[in-house]
């Protein structure tokens, strides 16, 4: 019997030979596997576990190997036999069989078992959900069954064992946003299912005597993971990086039939790419050649840790998104057919969701769609839809189908800034060439460590940083300023070329950049002396005197900006809070971040009429940049700051920094009705349990008796152990001279108590998603705030780097003016920064109608390609800002 249990423990302790002199007989090996392989347990262990056991392993002598008799072939059994704790770490360190790296989610065959309640939860949602790795709510701890935990166990290095019919591993409920984060990581559709009943509900609902009611309450993956509830909004280091959804589709050209039959033939390429965390949608139509160089650019470009391919597609297209997507990337990818998307079902697939939004009467989304149609947001409205280009409605219609089962699709229609590549992807560099420059990462180890990106980079928010890299990305897609192209050819080593060509198409939103230039210059000019940038000018008038006056823009926005870098992410945030996942604490740190930012930047008196109280004077801010007047006055409307305080009068910031809910929601006139109720409801039940006491002071003759607390256990009557107690009364606890009860009506009244204390917590709970869901009518306004904020980072950024760098503005020529570029002593921006004062600078004069080609030579190592980078960088950063000349 001893035998038989110790074989039953576990497979680490299998019995062992009684003499170990003998020699073991070889044996058949197909005599010797067992017909099945039932595995019982399984475990892996984290990195830093794996070395700290094999530190120890080593610091042991290792079991040697069995060696062959050279006379009789048997095995020679060793001299030293390890211990049995030895033995037992060399097995958990052990790779895993191969038979465990295709694990069954069946559940172990046995015609005698029968699914338990919750093995059955678990079946019908696996059924409903195959393709989601879900993570189960079981009291305190969330578990995996079957394949689940068999990956839960390789990724999360924790421990799986077999439970009645399903292998089964856990994790606890405060680490979800951990574990959940790094399975997302590893590429994998992560579905968290919580019980949707607690137990005082439950023990007077009619599921009484069943198992709790469980649902999949969220859906995680890499690009929606950011705007998810309970685990997003925890940037941890990469809150720069963009996690973008891109949808690719695609067809044959006119003159080569169908997709699947163009082979080696261009194709029109559709692109949806969405950033479900901060509503930005990329997208574009264009046509492509053989070796896809425009959609390997774009992709590139945007960096995508989802993929969603709609089928069909030719085999150069799915290469290449495949080569993208490697087991080194970790970028998910799901196909999805647009087969019914014919005759014009795209168009009638978004139209559902807008229709749908209509209909929605509890975020009152009609009104919202009329007030953005109104506001002139195209984007917002069906207009905008019509008029994009048929494999861009496609894939944008796959995008929506694909976000609606996260419940993200209203970001799509309402909440999304839309914008297209269409202009851009008119002339644009292989991504060849972007690799080459090292614009957004260097070729060695793909940081941006070295890149132009990091040189550029002097941002001191998040969201500042993302949007610098927008620009550098539209700057990347389409070298072309002025009607001017540049050509870049490498021949034998030695000779490298650099020649110009006029091309038709114009500047690329010139006013955008003379805007641009225009602002960072008078940022740079007031980063001098705070006094010396300031401009007064007094005027006499009747009552008072009028004072013009230019304040310190530079230190304003400095002192704004390093507010926010220390404050969340906004940007997400406020998207977070229109997708109604933010939490409360969440909420008020990003709307008090907007609100103090707002209030700053109105120090600046941008175009306005202000009276100083201690000089009595009218003074006049005067600001030259239309841009930055722009910026600031979006960024602090009058608008913006009265919502922010109105939504932030409405909440309670101590039961929202304790997450408590009950005590979240100030009322307030004629809002939150439920709430009121709910909390009155609450106070007559714990005053009907206090009220007991008097009750049991008249039945025991006790006026000084009084409920008592112990351990967590509240209304206890304490009396002496000899003391005598109707029969009815329950025993909770005693001491030495004590007893502690609870008598039959406090069970009654506590029971009470826990019920209207879940109802109101629920009511709460509902109370704050309906306040969320009004936020959507402020999100416009405050999205647009949040964008100039950004904005003035990334301005403030160049002004920085070219105060540093010497940098000077750039000088563009007429559109009647042949096309020319001159440089004079002009830096590589990378190599100077690395380099410092050992940098060269060097000249570049090339005229359409004179030299126009220029041909470097000079030997192996000799600069040649650095020179040509350098013009290549030089033209790109001239389209953001300053051109690095003297």
């Amino acid at each position: 019997m001893g035998k038989q249990k110790q074989q039953v423990i576990s497979r680490f302790f299998a019995p062992k030979p009684k003499d170990p002199s003998t020699p073991i007989p070889p044996s058949n090996p197909s005599s010797s596997l067992p017909p099945s392989l039932n595995v019982k347990t399984t475990v892996s262990f984290s990195p830093s576990k794996r070395k700290i056991l094999s530190t120890h392993l080593a610091s042991t002598p290792k079991k040697p190997k069995s060696t062959l008799s050279p006379h009789t072939q048997n095995p020679i059994p060793p001299q030293s036999k390890p211990s049995l704790h030895q033995k037992f770490l060399q097995k958990l360190l052990e790779p895993s069989p191969p038979a465990l790296l295709e694990p069954s989610i069946e559940p172990s065959e046995s015609p005698n078992k029968n699914y338990t309640p919750l093995e059955q939860q678990v079946v019908d949602l696996k059924n409903k959900y195959p393709d989601v790795l879900l993570m189960v709510e079981v009291g305190y701890r969330f578990r995996f069954f079957g394949n689940d935990a068999e990956i839960a166990a390789r990724v999360l290095g924790i421990y799986a064992h077999m439970d009645r019919n399903f292998l089964t591993a856990s994790v606890p409920t405060f680490r979800l946003n951990v574990h959940v984060r790094r399975l997302v990581y590893a590429g994998y559709k992560v579905g968290v299912v919580k019980q949707t009943e607690t137990a005082a509900i439950k023990a007077h609902g009619s599921n009484r005597a069943g198992p709790f009611c469980r649902g999949l309450s969220a859906l995680y993956t890499k690009a929606t993971l950011e705007a998810a509830e309970d685990v997003g909004g925890k940037e941890e280091g990469c809150g720069a990086e963009s996690n973008y959804l891109v949808c690719v589709v695609e067809k044959g050209s006119e003159s080569s039939g169908s997709v699947s039959n163009c082979g080696g033939i261009d194709v029109r390429v559709g692109i949806v790419g969405v950033e479900i965390s901060t509503g930005d949608v990329v997208y574009g139509e264009f046509d492509d050649g053989v070796m896809r160089s425009g959609l390997e650019a774009v992709v590139l470009s945007l960096a995508p840790v989802e993929l969603l391919l709609g089928e069909p597609l030719s085999k150069q297209t799915e290469k290449l998104l495949l080569a993208y997507a490697g087991p080194a990337s970790n970028v998910r990818l799901e196909y999805a057919s647009r087969d019914c998307f014919k005759d014009g079902g795209a168009f009638a697939e978004v139209m559902s969701v807008y229709e749908k939004m209509a209909e929605d009467n509890l975020a009152d989304n009609v009104n919202q769609l009329v007030e953005a149609t109104e506001r002139g947001n195209s984007h917002h409205s069906i207009q905008g839809v019509i008029n994009m280009p048929d494999l861009a409605l496609q894939a944008l219609a796959l995008t929506i189908r694909h976000l609606s089962q996260f419940g993200f699709e209203r970001i799509m229609c309402v909440g999304a800034s839309f914008r297209s590549l269409s202009s851009s992807m008119e002339m644009n560099l292989s991504s060849n060439t972007i690799q080459q420059l090292e614009i957004l990462r260097n070729d060695s180890d793909g940081s941006e460590s070295g890149s132009l990106l990091e040189v550029m980079n002097h941002t001191l928010t998040i969201y500042g940083s993302r949007l610098l890299r927008h620009w550098v990305f539209e700057i990347s897609i389409s070298l072309i300023y002025g009607g001017l192209s540049i050509f870049f050819l490498t021949y034998d080593f030695t000779l490298e070329f650099c020649f110009i060509k006029q091309v038709t198409h114009p500047l690329c939103d010139r006013n955008m950049i003379s805007a641009r230039l225009d602002a960072v210059s008078e940022i740079v000019s007031s980063m001098g002396s705070y006094k010396g940038s300031q401009s007064i000018v007094e005027i006499d008038a009747e009552d008072s005197d009028v004072t013009i006056l230019q304040p310190e823009i530079s230190c304003v926005l400095s002192s704004v900006l390093t507010y926010l870098g220390r404050s969340p992410d906004i940007q997400r945030g406020i998207t977070r809070i229109f997708h109604r996942t933010a939490t409360p604490a969440e909420f008020i740190a990003v709307v008090q971040a907007i609100f103090s930012a707002g209030k700053q930047l109105q120090q600046l008196h941008v175009d306005e009429e202000y009276v100083d109280h201690v000089s009595k004077k009218v003074q006049v801010a005067t600001m030259q940049s239309a841009l930055l007047k722009r910026l600031i006055l979006t960024a602090s409307s009058s608008n913006v700051l009265c919502n922010a305080a109105k939504l932030l009068s409405t909440l309670n910031k101590e039961a929202a920094d304790k997450g408590d809910f009950t005590d979240l929601i100030i009322i307030s006139k004629d809002q939150f009705a439920e709430v009121a109720r709910a909390r009155k409801a609450v106070q007559l039940a714990k005053e009907e349990l206090d009220n007991l006491i008097g009750l049991y002071r008249k039945q025991l003759g006790k006026r000084n008796l009084e409920f008592v607390c112990v351990s967590g256990t509240t209304h206890l009557i304490e009396l002496p152990i000899d003391a005598e107690v109707p029969s009815k009364w329950v025993k909770v606890n005693s001491t030495k001279k004590t007893i502690r009860y609870h008598p039959p009506e406090v069970l009654t009244a506590l029971d009470q108590l826990r019920l209207t204390n879940e109802e109101l917590t629920i009511i709460c709970r509902a109370a704050w998603d309906s306040f969320l869901r009004e936020f959507a009518e402020y999100y416009s306004e405050f999205q647009a705030a949040v964008q100039a904020l950004a904005t003035l980072d990334c301005l403030h950024s160049l002004a920085t780097l070219s105060r540093n760098k010497n940098y000077v503005r750039p000088i563009f020529l007429d559109d009647n003016e042949p096309v020319q570029i001159q440089i004079q002593s002009g830096r590589h921006p990378v190599l100077e920064t690395i380099l410092q004062d050992s940098f060269v600078p060097n000249d570049t004069t090339l005229h359409a109608d004179r030299e126009y080609c220029q041909i470097v030579t000079g030997p192996n190592m000799g600069g040649k390609s650095c020179y040509i980078r350098q013009v290549a960088l030089i033209s790109m950063m001239a389209q953001v800002e300053f051109e690095v000349t003297y």
